[in-house]
């Protein structure tokens, strides 16, 4: 442990002291990032953190290793370096950045370090080329928050350390782990100025040398032909790991790059052009904070590099079901995010013609197509995972046969049953107790109807009840999990809502209910819960959805002449109005909207009153 604990204190330590001789420098040279409309920061910030970022990883790497461990990569993270500080200082057109990436990883290529995605020596030459200058500027999108790309970076090292070990001293992994040690040294050591509120950026600097060097230590070094052998021979796991390892190591990027271009394509911006749209703009856009944005995609990005650990370090039994269940809750993530609400009218006047385009037609108003090629997913993994828990893996050797021919069985009812049953007439958005009894219902259907069908035709010899019942169970977990997973996602940015305006719900009944409901969903308002006023004493403390019952009347009286409220709604069906006239006053002399709910034939709203 102490072969990659010492460079990372080594490079933490350079990184410390390095920062803020290099913020002075900044201020007195003017290297500073002023403040623009599709730029976050809101004052002056000086530059060249990403000067001190690559002096301590470069040291810190030559101190350890000398120029003997992997002089291409080191030279190239310089001269990535070197570039980006020229872009900061001069400004460099975006064509000319991509034809110095591209002749960077180009260099790789020519030292022979590859990815090893594919037999094919051409195929797999383009592959490490588009991965290297991609997650490079996904990198340099990625640094659009206080604290967001340096934390993602000191993850991703860390992640890389865990994922190389063990090691022998000397060999290939054993200095890719010391360089990512000094890599997630150096970020950390940067972060303690970065964090909101930043005193210094890394600027182009850092973000393209960082996004070099963690790119660049997903190739595999010394291959100049990749075969079946050499794939499996190299690090010891299959494609599925080859693929999948460096992917979820560097998710957050490509996650945020993936998004932010889809969204502008389909918004009719170019690409290219920056904005406050990325994920974390889209997290504070919904109520977070900026720290608790940043927070949300570091806990993405940890539990991304444990997917990746899992299946580095994992037999490949649970390998592929693990991948494949978290790159669905990835995908149902970025979708949440997709839907708020970013562009201005004219952004979305150009939306709406686009929509007229069969590419983007079949995204908006053929979603159902996807739902079903999720649920195709679900019931395979289902499947898969019954056998799994139901026979070790010599038994599952043993059942493979069984297993095999049943899974066509199973897949073709279960998609039926769920077309049937009516499981595609819901809303994600509305999923609730009623949605999970009819997938609960074709879940069962199904599980019934395809044990059915195994039995007609092989009398159920050497095949299991027992995993029907397990599939049943996964799969309607699966499915309910899936649908409310924006609801669930939702609740919890609301939870945590910093900004909006600040709301109190007096009536702690059935009305409460409804009005969370309504107002939390509110498409112009945002709305910032506090809790419930309730005139019952044996509702006191009491939660209503998550939200606590404060107090009485008195408790609201006192909430809103101590400024702790912007806007509160009666719930109640039968309200006093001697003592609603009261709070109006009270309201009125405090600058808090009073709102009363009501419940007609045609709608529930909520009328304002002065």
């Amino acid at each position: 442990m102490r072969f990659v604990l010492f460079p990372f204190l080594g490079s933490l330590a350079a990184s410390l002291m390095l920062v803020p001789f290099a913020r002075a420098i900044a201020v007195k040279a003017g290297a500073v990032a002023q403040p623009k409309q599709d730029r976050w920061h809101q004052r002056p910030t000086a530059l060249f953190g990403g000067v001190a970022i690559a002096l301590s990883v470069l040291g810190t790497a030559v101190v350890f290793d000398g120029f003997r461990g992997q002089p291409a990569l080191l030279a190239c993270a310089a001269l990535m370096f070197v570039f980006g500080l020229a872009d900061d200082l001069l400004g460099v057109k975006p064509a000319t950045k991509l034809i110095a990436q591209i002749a960077l990883a180009s260099v790789f290529l020519f030292f022979h370090y590859r990815l090893g995605w594919s037999h094919s020596l051409t195929l797999d030459s383009v592959l490490t080329i588009v991965w290297v200058v991609g997650i490079i500027n996904a990198f340099n999108l990625l640094d659009n928050m206080d604290g967001l790309c340096a934390g993602i970076a000191c993850i991703a090292g860390v992640a890389y350390v865990v994922n190389f070990w063990p090691v022998a001293p000397g060999n290939d992994a054993f200095i890719s782990a010391r360089y990512a040690a000094a890599v997630s040294g150096a970020a950390l050591g940067f972060l303690v100025y970065n964090f909101k509120p930043a005193s210094i950026f890394m600027g182009d600097s850092g973000s393209l040398f960082l996004g070099l060097s963690l790119a660049a230590l997903a190739l595999r070094p010394g291959v100049s032909i990749v075969t079946p052998a050499v794939a499996a021979e190299g690090l010891g796991f299959k494609l599925l790991h080859v693929v999948l390892v460096p992917i979820a190591l560097l998710l957050v990027p490509i996650f945020d790059t993936t998004l932010v271009t889809a969204a502008r394509l389909l918004s009719g911006r170019s690409a290219s052009v920056g904005g406050r749209d990325h994920s974390s703009h889209r997290l504070v856009a919904v109520g977070l904070s900026e720290r608790s944005a940043v927070a949300v995609l570091w806990v993405m990005a940890i539990m991304a590099g444990g997917v990746a650990i899992s299946i580095r370090h994992s037999s490949e039994t649970w390998s592929a079901p693990l991948a494949v269940v978290f790159l669905v809750a990835v995908a149902i993530f970025g979708v949440f995010l997709a839907r708020v609400k970013v562009y201005d009218d004219g952004d979305m006047s150009r939306l709406e013609q686009a929509r007229n385009t069969p590419v983007v037609a079949e995204l908006f108003y053929r979603r159902r197509a996807l739902e079903v090629l999720l649920d195709f997913c679900l019931v395979l993994i289902a499947y898969y995972g019954a056998y799994r828990l139901r026979f070790d893996d010599r038994q599952f050797v043993a059942n493979f046969f069984a297993f095999n021919n049943t899974l066509p069985i199973v897949v073709g009812v279960q998609m039926v049953t769920f077309f049937v049953v009516g499981a595609y007439r819901g809303a994600w958005k509305h999923f609730g107790l009623t949605d999970a009894v009819t997938f609960g219902k074709a879940t069962l259907v199904g599980a019934l109807f395809a044990q059915l069908v195994v039995l007609y035709l092989y009398r159920f010899q050497g095949y299991s009840r027992a995993a029907f019942a397990l599939y049943a169970v996964i799969l309607f977990f699966l499915l309910t999990i899936t649908r409310a997973s924006f609801r669930l996602i939702g609740d919890f940015v609301s939870r945590r809502r910093q900004s909006g305006v600040r709301l109190l719900i007096y009536g702690a009944g059935d009305g409460g209910a409804l009005a969370i409901r309504e107002l939390l969903a509110h498409p112009s308002v945002s709305y910032r819960l506090i809790g419930f006023i309730d005139d019952d004493p044996l509702k006191r403390r009491l939660r209503l959805h998550g939200y606590q019952v404060l107090g009485g009347h008195d408790r609201l009286v006192e909430m809103i002449e101590g400024g702790a409220v912007d806007a509160v709604v009666i719930s109640a069906r039968h309200f006093d109005p001697f003592r609603q006239r009261q709070l109006e006053i009270l309201c009125r002399e405090h600058s808090v909207t009073l709102s009363r709910l009501r419940i007609d034939l045609e709608s529930l709203v909520a009328d304002a009153a002065s």
